[in-house]
């Protein structure tokens, strides 16, 4: 099986690790894996910023990128979403492009998705001494349909032990550009998440959303938790957590 592993813009530059982690469980997992070289982004950004055009463009050169592999696997439900769900809207009425849009679309998978859905995979290489809560990011969730395959995949992780939070499925207040043109808002429901994180009594906080786990972390840092850890759900299943 060849996948191709769409590693995103936020991984490659704030957090690598994640795509060393998302790496080392498809390679575990059987999967024979390529990093296209040319990837830059999605166009997920570009779109929600209302720039149809630079959204256009930047599908097309994703699609042409991902084309010719079994699947192609992303770490961040965000850019899953929009690679399956939008891209195909995009390009919907451009002949040349609208059967490429949908077949990357049909192979494309969130990672825990691929892995839980697709694999059937169970035995994550993993081990974290201590208890986690899961954050649902809304673009996972709602629009790909994730929840329990984190939670799956996690229950197979020795020494950890899941803690669920109250009202996991709520917004952390990222929303791209969202936290930037609404601060005041976004602080508001990011603090509520930073609360009820606290209330789960969990050694750290694990997403599968890199966006959202930069604001998560960001605000727990300023509200003086400089304990919690904030992982993303790859890192953990590798063993990558950082200390």
């Amino acid at each position: 099986m060849r996948v191709a592993l769409y590693v995103t813009c936020l991984v490659d530059l704030m957090r690598p690790s994640i795509g060393f982690a998302a790496l080392c469980l498809l390679e575990v997992a059987g999967c024979e894996v390529v990093v296209p070289p040319g990837q830059t982004c999605c166009g997920q950004p570009a779109w929600s910023a209302g720039n149809r055009g630079a959204a256009v463009d930047l599908a097309r050169k994703a699609i042409s990128e991902l084309e010719g592999y079994d699947y192609v696997v992303i770490p961040s439900g965000s850019c899953a979403d929009h690679l399956r769900n939008t891209c195909p809207q995009l390009l919907a009425d451009d002949p040349a492009w609208a059967e490429r849009a949908r077949t990357v679309a049909e192979r494309s998978w969130e990672l825990t998705a691929f892995l839980a859905d697709v694999l059937h995979f169970a035995t994550p290489p993993g081990e974290f001494a201590g208890r986690v809560t899961y954050h649902d990011s809304c673009k996972g969730l709602r629009g790909l349909g994730i929840k329990a395959q984190p939670r799956q995949l996690l229950a197979g992780v020795r020494g950890l032990r899941l803690m669920e939070m109250a009202d996991c499925e709520e917004c952390c207040g990222f929303g791209g550009a969202f936290s930037v043109q609404f601060g005041d808002i976004s602080t508001q429901i990011v603090d509520r998440k930073c609360q009820t994180i606290a209330q789960a009594g969990a050694d750290a906080v694990v997403g599968g959303d890199l966006g959202c786990l930069i604001n998560i972390e960001g605000r727990l840092r300023r509200r003086g938790d400089l304990e919690t850890q904030v992982l993303h759900v790859a890192e953990v299943l590798a063993g990558g957590g950082r200390s």
